[in-house]
């Protein structure tokens, strides 16, 4: 292999080391994000099978204790641990609540992180209030022991404001909510109570937990855990998503590794003839350094625009680098020929050369990337391996095999100016008789009913109607209709 040669497959090395940097960028994103779906998977089935479990116990009343009207007492219990569950598993969380080591009867209604949780559903925010009073002087050392109370959404939220208004704006509160601002001063007076940090809201209202009304809650839940579940795999999705930064950090990987190259070459390139790096000269230095940023440049544009490529189409990152190889390339052959340093066939057949031996590059490290599934090292092999059978397929072919090459190629372009020629003739024919169609097809419908019928006449014919089932005249016409 002569010195060009190797000198154009160390820096077609480089270039498709800068592909394949991008392609493992793109993959580990892509591992990144198949990963936290899978996750995701897993977060909407925890989720359902709570609901599930919910569901499951609501569908048979029998078996909740109370009457008719307590029932929704229990019902409250199983939606507050459940739903609270699966709202946890949805965001990926850990469940807080459970009813394990719990008895239908003790104290606690269920636990929360390992607290005692006493749950008060009454119809009405003073019962539920008193209802709590009288759990607190059967249990006294409930809270004490780190239990707490839950009751209703609705009634906390209006406790809470009654206070808060009572406080700001008295007179904006009407009788019964003065009362009610009064009832829970005295609660927390007496039981030495405080809503926000012993008596806490439910995740459901008083009404949402009837039995009439418990399976309602239970789809609207299933409903809002699925649109939950449909955001945060947007959000995977928008993380997944190509950055600047990313782009920015592939182009300077990119500035990186052909700035790298292209000193390196000058500086061997220099040795080999002979001069010692102690003896280069200022002169030497200048143009290492321009031959250096210029190929920084290079390469960060190389960088960027492989990361642009293959992120927002569906070009693979060693073709992508081989575009950029091949504008490169054909914009230095462009100026050498408007310059007059090359003739215009000088111009072409270089391209054409160009054009070839990037692809040449990008095919053997897509190859060698996928026979050896390593990231980077499968394309740097498969590229330097491509360049070397090229190498010698260029070296070893017989003026004979090119000549019928050429020959096979001056044939196929004859084929494909037949080809074009018979697709125009076809193309023609068939925009005349779609032409004659529409002429016919808007006579047809002619406000003039003589000339609509003439030219209906002949767009049957046009159209390869038989003749003999082509009404033309009055006659024919009534003898069809009446016979």
């Amino acid at each position: 292999m002569d010195t060009n040669a190797k000198e154009r497959t160390l820096k077609s090395t480089q270039e498709q080391a800068t592909a394949a940097w991008v392609h493992w960028l793109n993959e580990e994103l892509q591992r990144k994000v198949d990963t936290m779906l899978a996750v995701q998977d897993a977060n909407l089935e925890n989720a359902l099978a709570e609901m599930q479990e919910l569901k499951k116990f609501v569908s048979d009343p029998e078996h909740i204790l109370g009457t008719v009207q307590t029932k929704h007492g229990e019902v409250a219990e199983h939606m507050q641990v459940n739903i609270s569950n699966a709202r946890n598993y949805i965001h990926g969380l850990a469940a807080e609540y459970t009813f394990e080591g719990v008895g239908r009867t003790a104290p606690e209604d269920y636990l929360k992180n390992g607290a005692q949780i006493q749950s008060k559903f009454y119809n009405g925010a003073k019962h539920t209030l008193e209802a709590v009073r009288g759990h607190l002087e059967k249990y006294p050392d409930f809270v004490k022991n780190g239990g707490s109370y839950d009751i209703p959404k609705d009634q906390y939220n209006e406790i809470v404001r009654v206070l808060r208004l009572q406080a700001e704006n008295p007179s904006a509160l009407s009788k019964t909510e003065w009362q009610l601002a009064e009832a829970a001063k005295q609660f927390q007076a007496d039981t030495g109570l405080s809503f926000g940090k012993n008596v806490s809201p439910t995740i459901a209202d008083y009404s949402a937990v009837q039995l009439g009304k418990a399976e309602e809650t239970i789809r609207k839940e299933n409903k809002n855990l699925r649109k939950t579940d449909s955001q945060r795999r947007a959000e995977i999705y928008e993380e997944g998503k190509p950055t600047v930064k990313q782009g920015a950090q592939a182009a300077g990987v990119g500035a990186a590794l052909e700035g790298g190259m292209a000193f390196c070459l000058e500086i061997a390139k220099r040795c080999k003839a002979g001069k010692k790096l102690q003896d280069f000269t200022e002169e030497d230095w200048t143009e290492i350094g321009s031959k250096t940023g210029y190929g920084a440049v290079k390469g960060g544009i190389r960088g960027a625009a492989v990361y642009l490529l293959s992120n927002f189409t569906v070009t693979p990152e060693n073709v992508a680098s081989a575009y950029v190889t091949a504008a490169f390339g054909v914009g230095e052959q462009m100026k050498a020929y408007r310059a007059g340093k090359i003739t215009e066939e000088d111009f072409l057949l270089n391209s054409e050369t160009l054009c070839l031996d990037v692809t040449v590059s990008a095919i053997a490290a897509l190859a060698g990337q996928t026979v050896i599934p390593i990231p980077i090292l499968g394309a740097l092999i498969g590229n330097v391996a491509g360049e070397c059978v090229y190498e010698i397929c260029k070296q070893c072919g017989a003026k004979r095999e090119q000549q019928a090459i050429e020959t096979h190629k001056a044939q196929m372009q004859e084929l494909q100016w037949q080809l074009d020629c018979k697709y125009i003739d076809i193309l023609g024919r068939i925009m005349a008789d779609m032409k004659k169609f529409k002429l016919l097809a808007d006579l047809a419908f002619d406000p003039d009913v003589n000339k609509a019928f003439d030219a209906s006449i002949a767009l049957a014919r046009a159209e390869g109607v038989k003749q003999e089932k082509i009404l033309k005249t009055k006659a024919e016409i009534d003898n069809y209709f009446l016979s």
